[in-house]
C-alpha cells in the first residue's frame, strides 16, 4: 500500500477539507492490512478500512476531526470492543487535509505520539519507527505485459486495471485493435515478439494473440529474454506443440516448462470473464510474493 496522493488531491479539489484514515498497526487478524485508507468528506468518502463497525466508529472519529481539525490516534480491539470476529487489533491515524496541507510526492511521516522526534524512516515501508508512521506516495508497481486486445486479453485488463500495484503494458499489432479509453499503457506494434524485448527482467507476460505463429515467437522471445512468468493461453495439445517447437529452436526442456499453458483457473470455466478472474488472482499472489498460490492462476 502506498499514500495514494491523486486520490487525495482528486477528494480536495471537490470538497476543500478531507480527512484521512489510515491503519498505521495491525496486530492479529484483522480486515486491511498496515497502509489501508479511506477518506472522509462532508457528505461523502472513499476507500475502506475494513468495513463494519471499525470503519463506523473510524468515520465517527473522522467526523469530528473534519469539525475541530484535531489529528487523532485510535487502537481497536476487533473482538469485544466492537463485535466483530477477526480478533486482532488496528491503529488507526486521522488527519484532516486543505489544499494547502497536500503532501509533497516522496516519504509523508505522521506523528503518531506527541513531542516523538522525527527519526529516518523504516526500511520498510508503510511502516512505524519511533512514534512515526511512515508512507511512500510511490506505489511499488508490478509490471504485466499481455500480448492480444482479443476478448481474454480485455477481459484481463478490465479487472488487472483496477487493482492497485500493477503496471500493465498492452501489445498488440495496431491501434485499432484497442478499445477506446483504455485504462493502461497500448503500444501498437507490428510485431509484438520485438516489443517484448522492452519488457523488464521482473515483468509477468500474458501471450493471448490471435495467431499461434505470433504467440509461438513471444514465447520463444520471453524464453531468450527472461520473465518472472509467463502464461500462454490455450489446450493442452496447442501446448503440447507449442513445447515440440520451442525445443527445436534451442530451448531446453526445463527452460521451456517455465511457461504456463493453459492459463486461469479451470475451475472457474473457460469463458474470458472466467479466465481473466482467476489470471488476476494468481498475479495478485505473485506480487505479494506467494509463489505457491501463485501456481493456481497458470
Amino acid at each position: 500500500m502506498s499514500f495514494d496522493l491523486e486520490a487525495l488531491q482528486a477528494a480536495l479539489t471537490h470538497a476543500g477539507r478531507v480527512v484521512r484514515v489510515v491503519v498505521t498497526d495491525v496486530r492479529g487478524s484483522a480486515p486491511r492490512e498496515v497502509g489501508a485508507s479511506m477518506l472522509i468528506w462532508p457528505n461523502g468518502q472513499s476507500g475502506t478500512i475494513g468495513g463494519g463497525q471499525l470503519e463506523w466508529d473510524a468515520t465517527e472519529i473522522a467526523l469530528r476531526t473534519l469539525r475541530d481539525g484535531a489529528p487523532r490516534v485510535r487502537r481497536f480491539a476487533l473482538g469485544p470492543e466492537l463485535g466483530q470476529c477477526c480478533g486482532g487489533a488496528v491503529q488507526i491515524a486521522v488527519v484532516l487535509y486543505t489544499p494547502e496541507m497536500l503532501p509533497s510526492p516522496g516519504i509523508v511521516a505522521q506523528p503518531l505520539e506527541s513531542g516523538a522526534m522525527r527519526p529516518a524512516p523504516p526500511s520498510t515501508l508503510p511502516g512505524t519507527k519511533g512514534g512515526w508512521f511512515f508512507e511512500s506516495t510511490d506505489a511499488p508497481v508490478t509490471p504485466v505485459w499481455i500480448y492480444g486486445a482479443g476478448h481474454v486479453g480485455r477481459a484481463i485488463v478490465d479487472v488487472l486495471s483496477l487493482q492497485p500495484g500493477f503496471g500493465v503494458t498492452w501489445v498488440d499489432t495496431g491501434p485499432d485493435r484497442f478499445p477506446e479509453a483504455a485504462r493502461v499503457r497500448c503500444l501498437p506494434a507490428k510485431d509484438p515478439a520485438r516489443a517484448l524485448e522492452l519488457a523488464p527482467k521482473n515483468a509477468h507476460h500474458l501471450i493471448l494473440t490471435y495467431s499461434h505463429a505470433m504467440d509461438l515467437a513471444l514465447c520463444h522471445a520471453a524464453l531468450g529474454h527472461g520473465f518472472a512468468s509467463a502464461g500462454l493461453i490455450g489446450s493442452q495439445t496447442k501446448w503440447a506443440r507449442f513445447q515440440k517447437r520451442l525445443r527445436e529452436l534451442g530451448h531446453a526442456e526445463d527452460t521451456i516448462a517455465q511457461i504456463t499453458c493453459p492459463i486461469g483457473d479451470p475451475k472457474l470455466g473457460r469463458r474470458p470473464e472466467a479466465i481473466a478472474l482467476g489470471v488476476v488472482a494468481g498475479l495478485i499472489y505473485a506480487a505479494a510474493a506467494d509463489p505457491v498460490a501463485a501456481e493456481e492462476f497458470t
